[in-house]
């Protein structure tokens, strides 16, 4: 049987996704305007909304998003 690899994250999860969701963006400024391209933007909008959501769950007092 697979012993599953546990690690501590350094960064929270919002964090994580802020930072893929900029690194993506800076990506997405060297590409040409191509199917690449939007796929890659799609993927950051994704990752900010799902921060948001995240931060919104975890919130004390649940309020509707932004």
């Amino acid at each position: 049987m697979q012993r599953r690899r546990r690690f501590k994250h350094t960064q929270s999860l919002e964090e994580r996704l802020a930072d893929e969701a900029m690194r993506l963006r800076s990506q997405a400024k060297t590409l040409p305007p191509s199917a690449k391209k939007e796929a890659v933007l799609r993927k950051a909008r994704q990752d900010e909304i799902t921060a948001s959501l995240t931060e919104w769950l975890t919130s004390p007092g649940l309020r509707v998003p932004i």
